[in-house]
């Protein structure tokens, strides 16, 4: 065994570590046994940033979208509302693109690796957000054609971050807090409605002396129509700025060591990559420090399966298997279908505590912002927070069994006690869903994908599973909402009974619940060897230490 110089307790020579090892199969255990056992550390925080990024700016541009419309409604139609299709596009057109991306760069997430991917998709994002800032009309194409263009182009962006970020935060994340870190890139979508809130607020307010005069819309002349011109602008593009700050973290991250040991079956540069990470410095390992592990000499061959499109029909063709992916898609299409079409229910509850409807066009714009913040603020931010602190410890599956049952009651009673509830109370009902669902299957969903598959798999099952939600949410926007207005066009009259549809829907999603495992504090490659039958290579502490909540999987 030849040992080499250097390293110190500042910069660890990491080589030394394996000098000993010449299985691969040993070497990889090892080597991922130090992430998987590793403490919460700076470098946990810098990828919650770093992968958070993405979901604070598709919760910015969908929030940004329900307050932009209002504002593109005074210029291009000069009312407070746009017409029900144009709005409908608008907001379907960014979950169309994101289904897109969920599928494409799950699916080459997994071919060519995380690493080679990830960033490009936030570049499409950073992109497509300036292009819709700058739209305007012309002869040939008007601004909300021009918009709904680049909003699919930026669904796209935001689609290849939902597999791509889950795969990478679970990749590298220690067992023990691996939900939590998840959870925590995920409860990035709250900050983003927080962000995108207060950003339309300021700009409502830098140009309140143009707009306080307009009475009402006839009023609005053209400095009021110019002022709110550039205030959807403002609001639009400013999603961009927090994506370009991130951009060079995400172009320069080390590829996933699941990854490098498991498809591009390199067992050094993984485990040079391991060191590098956990020891706090960012990229990848050197070549010399890679060199350094290959001059060791291995014996056997890596026993992990091989990915290729003939084993994954036949790996998911299996019912032990794709019960799974059954499981992981049924759910997050259910619950998606109910957390889009919540949305359906805010103007009532802005005019029910008196922040809409008001005939001046600054103070309509102002309460709207207003009674966003107050609702997000109320129920959706502390359910994100409440999940991931106890994401690790209750579990995903009861976590996400409890949303859906309580989602169920509380849809029922706004369905079916709808006309006798007053105002107050029909917020208290709204933020409890809101809080439910966050605290709940809206966040499990997006992590139990993110575990419960082989590496060669996990990014092409996650981004099937999160483009199932966004079908959901598609269906929603463009098929249920607008039953609302049945029978009276210029009203919510048949509100009531799509609520009970909803409550139909997250019964379902508590059945189909049933068919996802439990992954709290079990190592990836446990996972792996409990649920899919691979080879577990040797035993490591925090794989024994998952061994204890198998029995919380409900196996069907």
């Amino acid at each position: 065994m030849t040992t080499t110089a250097g390293g110190n307790s500042a910069f660890h020579n990491f080589a030394n570590d394996f000098v000993h090892i010449t299985d691969p199969n040993e070497r990889r255990r090892l080597a991922l046994e130090k992430i998987d056992n590793a403490d919460f550390g700076w470098y946990h925080i810098r990828a919650i940033l770093v992968a958070g990024v993405g979901f604070f700016t598709d919760a910015y541009d969908i929030f940004a979208i329900n307050i932009g419309v209002t504002m593109l409604a005074y210029v291009y139609y000069g009312n407070s509302k746009l017409p029900t299709n144009t709005d409908t596009a608008l907001k379907v057109a960014t979950s169309a693109g994101t289904v897109i991306g969920q599928l494409g760069f799950g699916i080459i997430a997994d071919i060519i690796g995380r690493k080679r991917v990830y960033g490009i998709e936030l570049m499409i994002i950073i992109f497509a957000t300036l292009c819709q800032a700058l739209s305007g009309n012309s002869a040939a194409l008007d601004v909300i054609g021009a918009l709904i263009f680049w909003r699919v182009i930026m669904g796209i962006g935001i689609g290849g971050d939902y597999p791509l970020s889950s795969i990478i935060t679970s990749e590298f994340s220690t067992t023990k807090w691996r939900g939590a870190i998840m959870g925590a890139v995920f409860a990035n979508q709250g900050w983003g409605q927080l962000g995108a809130g207060l950003v339309a607020l300021i700009a409502t307010a830098g140009f309140k002396n143009s707009l306080k005069d307009a009475d009402t819309i006839a009023m609005c002349g053209a400095e009021c129509v110019n002022a709110i011109d550039k205030m959807w602008r403002i609001l639009v593009g400013f999603g961009a700025v927090p994506a370009c700050v991130a951009l060079y973290f995400r172009l320069t991250i080390p590829e996933t060591p699941r990854f490098t040991f498991e498809v591009s079956r390199e067992i050094e540069k993984g485990a040079a990559d391991i060191e590098k990470y956990i020891n706090g410095y960012y990229g990848d390992a050197k070549q010399a420090e890679i060199s350094a592990l290959k001059e060791i000499s291995t014996s056997g061959e890596l026993q992990v399966p091989k990915a290729s499109w003939s084993d994954f029909r036949s790996h998911f063709s299996q019912w032990k298997y794709n019960k799974y992916l059954i499981g992981t898609a049924g759910s997050w299409f259910l619950l998606d279908i109910a957390v889009y079409g919540l949305g359906l229910n805010n103007s009532t509850i802005l005019a029910a505590i008196g922040y809409a409807g008001q005939s001046n066009v600054y103070t309509n714009i102002y309460n709207t912002c207003v009674g966003n913040l107050i609702l997000i603020c109320a129920g959706g931010i502390p359910g994100y927070w409440f999940g991931v602190a106890t994401i690790d410890t209750v579990g995903r599956k009861p976590l996400q069994i409890a949303g859906f049952v309580l989602l169920t009651i509380l849809f029922c009673i706004i369905g079916f006690a709808y006309h006798k509830l007053s105002g107050h109370a029909l917020l208290a009902l709204y933020v409890l869903c809101m809080l439910f669902q966050n605290w709940g299957p809206n966040t499990t969903t997006f992590i139990v994908p993110g575990e419960c598959f082989p590496t060669r798999y996990r990014s092409s099952a996650h981004g099937i599973s999160a483009a199932a939600g966004k079908v959901g949410a598609i269906i929603a926007q463009s098929a249920i909402a607008p039953l609302r207005s049945r029978g009276c066009p210029n009203g919510s009259c048949w509100l009531n009974h799509v609520m009970e549809i909803f409550a139909l829907f997250m019964l379902l999603g508590v059945f189909c619940s049933l068919l996802i495992p439990e992954t709290k504090r079990e190592t990836l490659e446990n996972l792996n060897a409990r649920l899919h039958d691979e080879p577990l290579l040797g035993s490591s502490s925090s794989a024994s230490e998952g061994s204890a909540d198998k029995g919380n999987d409900l196996e069907v």
